[in-house]
């Protein structure tokens, strides 16, 4: 069943088409706006892959060279590797969606975004985001989304949803803005100086257009109906929990006190080997779950102490930078060299 829903964003239509194409994936979105096109296909792996902690999601951003009525260059005329411009969007699409799946979830997830039409006009990147959402929103697999992403301009103080490449060179801000209906999940950008008023009017109104596209994602997910696949999470006996906890947050606490990094991971490191110490070999089936349970005090201490006492990990203050370091002619045979350190980065 071809499905399509279309809503006015920025002044052109955008619409979002699934059913027609790659019809053995989890979820396929198909999104237009002006004659770019791109293609999102979401997959996953029905049975969760067994001794991970992590959840092994990936995403890749591939512009294919006939999208622009191009033929690939060389011998073999093949796509060659993502360039760096094609990593970085992957990025962006990884970003807001990564965070939006269960935490137990741990089954192999491919998100993968092709731009098959471009019209050099209207960006595929931002497009990339809102048909991995759709992809997603659509599947079976259980995201907890949908997001969407918008880019922002603003020419002449006129500020613009989704501006064209000949108008981003016009533009003083030029901002992607990526989140749910309630929040805003991700930015990244560039401008001219301008206030913080400025900045928010802008995240403002990029979240108002994100607003409409999740809107019309629900839209075409309530029309399909799809069942979602259900997450068992796994028992998490309360005396291990308690046990692990009381164990290990006061050491926690004063480990993330620790200026400096290394000195700070190899002591939270200690700390992790000895809860797993303490549990012994009688609890070693916990020893996984033990670990997530050191995790998720870490991030709460490390919260806590951001939000309570405006301090970050590193003893800075939030508003407060590492120490700037900058050489010229550092390397002596090099037809000019630099080197920029920033702390211990």
């Amino acid at each position: 069943m071809i499905v399509k829903k279309e809503r006015e964003i920025g002044g052109k239509i955008l619409s979002i088409e699934t059913g027609r194409l790659a019809k053995q994936a989890n979820g396929a979105a198909l999104v237009t706006y002006g004659d770019t096109m791109i293609l999102a296909v979401a997959t996953a792996s029905k049975e969760p892959r067994e001794g991970i902690d992590f959840f092994p999601l990936s995403v890749e951003y591939q512009e294919k060279s006939y999208a622009a009525g191009k033929i690939p260059g060389g011998f073999f005329k093949r796509e060659g590797r993502p360039g760096a411009g094609e990593i970085l969007s992957a990025r962006l699409i990884d970003r807001p969606i990564r965070p939006l799946f269960p935490d137990h979830f741990k089954n192999e997830t491919q998100v993968v975004i092709f731009v098959i039409s471009s019209d050099r006009e209207n960006s595929a990147d931002v497009l990339g985001g809102v048909g991995a959402s759709a992809a997603l929103t659509i599947s079976d697999i259980p995201f907890q989304g949908p997001i969407a992403s918008v880019r922002v301009g603003r020419i002449d103080g006129q500020m613009i949803i989704n501006p064209t490449i000949t108008q981003q060179e016009e533009s003083d801000i030029n901002l992607i803005v990526s989140g749910t209906d309630d929040s805003i999940m991700m930015v990244e950008g560039e401008s001219d100086e301008i206030s913080e008023a400025e900045m928010l009017e802008a995240l403002k109104f990029g979240h108002d257009a994100i607003r409409d596209l999740v809107a019309l994602q629900n839209e075409l997910a309530a029309e399909l109906n799809i069942v979602k696949m259900e997450v068992v999470a796994p028992e998490v006996p309360a005396d291990i929990e308690s046990r692990v906890t009381a164990f290990c947050e006061g050491k926690i606490a004063e480990a993330i006190q620790i200026k400096e990094k290394k000195a700070r991971n190899e002591r939270l490191s200690a700390i992790k080997s000895e809860v797993i110490e303490d549990l012994g070999e009688e609890n070693e089936a916990h020893y996984g779950l033990a670990k997530e349970i050191f995790e998720k005090v870490t991030k709460k201490l490390v919260r806590g102490m951001i939000i309570n006492k405006g301090v970050r990990l590193d003893g800075r203050g939030m508003d407060d930078i590492r120490d700037i370091e900058c050489l010229v002619s550092f390397l002596p045979r090099a037809h000019g060299s630099a080197l920029f350190t920033r702390g211990q980065t």
